[in-house]
């Protein structure tokens, strides 16, 4: 359904809307074992698929052409393969597949169908795959060790909650895995190849996560990154004993400010690269782990990072970044190098970098005194109070940080401010604070809904008879909840792929993703009250502002009847209300074309209303 017109406006809206949307992204990097090439992921095609491009620089050269999107790559150790996950109809129905470097003897490992697998990762030798498999139970997700020469699947445990192969041993006969019981808490474990036994290594009480876990080259010492006895996630080592139990954890690296958001160790066990998510802004250091002396890296081009890895001689660096001004792209630092090196270039025809808004930080106290802050983008040259769009992410256990969104810029281009908020239950402030919302302590993140508001009309930015909402998935159950709490503050709304009733969630979401939400939304066996207590469906009635909901038919995350719900209840109640329904998509927008769409449309939709 196309989206309402704006006399007068229309052509030159659109041109600039998508010259945005069109913003290209190059991520997930993957050394060739001789450190030559990398493999990488890239919408430069219109839909993310598989390239490599040589560490030097130069034409990347595409190496799948799928009209389905490729999620990440994965180069084997032995050069033989790149791995990856390919999404049909964009779905959470990924399947692992393998390609040769020359593009060549494309290969499906997976069965197919309905079943969500996931790639994980390369044993040292390339002989095993390790990812993550709800095939032989809806349930849960499993950690699994394919034997690439004879197709043998080896069975890494039997714990409930989803599992990953995070690493294996050198020698190939064990592996770690990391495996979330309930959303905000995870454990390690020490699965036997052979036999598929799992030892925990991490217990503890109360929640807490380890985040990454890799083994040093002597196969008894293990590093990870956790927040196990401690508010912020730290780097630090393991050692194992004879029996395979282990010794206390020993840190390495903390900071009481930041979380380590991301590291990769070489793999010679020399030293180890630190990525900090400092307030939402990335930083750099490095670790000898021999001497355990940290040092600062250099300046990062991007404000945040999406993964980072060592070539296998452990001298180049590659990694992801964006910011505010800055479209992800590859970029690598080498020996000697004191800055990184751009390796990539995202076409962003018609969009001057240097013209895109950067975010002000702003921080304020909740109801309760609570610290919560956020991003303010605002039009240049804005000097009075004005229209704006509050922008919820998603997860909710995410966190809203300073890299380009395409949205946001288009919006802010036509003169329409942003204020994107970090409220309660959201990451990187802490063990504590993404805890804050779990269950019944919902209505406190949605009673951050008003003081948000509240913050922006005060300091004279927004304008209260013109301020939207939006947000996608757990945002767009944001939006949805500020637009029935809260109907007299907002003049519209734009709904992506949100959560509304949380039975009907439960009900039809993917089973291991319902099995894994009940600490965090709640259980639909023994809280059904409060769950709909907390579902915006049952209040829907209260909703005045015009709505526009967006949603992939091929979403089993948060599943298009959520969609369908808003849409039914609204035009039963004479409310304005629009439905944008992408046939080829799943939980998200990635192809080009549909990112023009909605980004197209989201913003005509607050121009018109706001």
């Amino acid at each position: 359904m196309e989206g309402p017109k704006v006399a007068g406006v229309e052509d030159e809206l659109a041109r600039k809307i998508e010259a945005f949307a069109r913003i290209g992204r190059c991520y997930h990097p993957s050394f060739s074992p001789d450190g030559r090439t990398v493999a990488f992921v890239s919408d430069l095609s219109g839909s993310p698929q598989l390239w490599k491009v040589s560490v030097e620089g130069g034409w990347p050269e595409p190496l799948t052409a799928f009209d389905d999107p490729v999620l990440d790559a994965a180069w084997s150790p032995n050069g033989e393969w790149i791995a990856f996950t390919l999404t049909p109809g964009g779905g959470m129905n990924g399947q692992i597949c393998l390609v040769r470097p020359d593009g060549s003897e494309l290969r499906r490992l997976t069965k197919g169908g309905a079943t969500n697998n996931w790639l994980n990762c390369w044993s040292r030798d390339g002989s095993l795959l390790g990812y993550s498999t709800n095939e032989d139970d809806p349930s849960r997700l499993e950690s699994v060790a394919l034997e690439i020469r004879t197709g043998e699947v080896k069975h890494l445990g039997n714990t409930p909650g989803t599992g990953d192969v995070v690493d294996f041993a050198p020698r190939g006969d064990l592996a770690l895995t990391l495996v979330i019981p309930q959303r905000s808490d995870s454990n390690l474990y020490l699965a036997d190849v052979s036999t598929g036994e799992a030892k925990l290594l991490t217990p503890h009480d109360g929640p807490a996560n380890v985040r990454q876990a890799c083994f040093a080259p002597n196969g008894s010492t293990i590093y990870l990154s956790s927040n196990l006895g401690s508010e912020f996630v730290h780097f630090a080592r393991m050692e194992l004993r004879a029996d395979r139990s282990p010794k206390p954890l020993e840190v390495l690296a903390a900071r009481n400010d930041a979380d380590l958001e991301w590291f990769d160790a070489t793999k010679d066990g020399q030293r180890a690269a630190l990525f900090w998510n400092v307030g939402g802004r990335c930083e750099l250091d490095f670790v000898d782990l021999n001497s355990g002396q940290v040092t600062r890296g250099p300046a990062l081009p991007g404000e945040t990072i999406e993964g980072a890895t060592f070539s296998r001689d452990g001298r180049s660096l590659a990694s992801s970044f964006s910011g505010a001004a800055l479209p992800w792209d590859l970029w690598v630092i080498g020996p000697g190098d004191r800055s990184f090196r751009q390796l990539s270039r995202s076409p962003h025809p018609g969009v001057r970098l240097e013209e895109l808004i950067r975010p002000v930080a702003l921080r304020f106290p909740g109801a309760d005194g609570l610290p919560l802050s956020g991003w303010l983008y605002r039009p240049p040259g804005s000097l009075s109070p004005g229209p704006l769009v509050m922008s919820f992410h998603g997860g909710p256990e995410s966190q809203e940080r300073p890299h380009l969104n395409e949205t946001y810029q288009a919006l802010v281009a036509q003169g329409i401010a942003v204020f994107a908020p970090n409220v309660r239950g959201s990451s990187g402030f802490g063990k504590s604070f993404v805890n804050l919302d779990n269950g019944p302590l919902r209505v406190n993140a949605v009673r951050d809904i008003e003081t948000c508001v509240r913050v922006v009309v005060d300091a004279h930015v927004a304008d209260p008879a013109r301020i939207g909402v939006m947000g996608g998935s757990y945002g767009g159950y944001m939006t949805m909840a500020a637009l029935t709490e809260f109907p007299d503050l907002f003049a519209a709304g734009a709904d992506l792929f949100g959560i509304v009733n949380f039975e009907t969630f439960f009900a039809q979401s993917e089973p291991w993703m319902g099995a894994v939400s009940k600490v965090e939304y709640g259980d639909p066996e023994t809280q059904r009250e409060m769950l709909r207590a907390l579902s915006p469906i049952h209040k829907i009635d209260r909703v005045k502002a015009p709505t526009l909901v967006l949603h992939g038919a091929n979403d089993t995350n948060v599943p298009v009847v959520e969609a369908e719900q808003v849409v039914a209840e609204l035009r039963k109640r004479k409310v304005t209300v629009e439905l944008i329904l992408f046939p080829d998509e799943g939980h998200g927008f990635v192809k080009t074309a549909n990112r023009v769409r909605a980004t197209r449309e989201i913003v005509r939709w607050f121009v018109l209303h706001l």
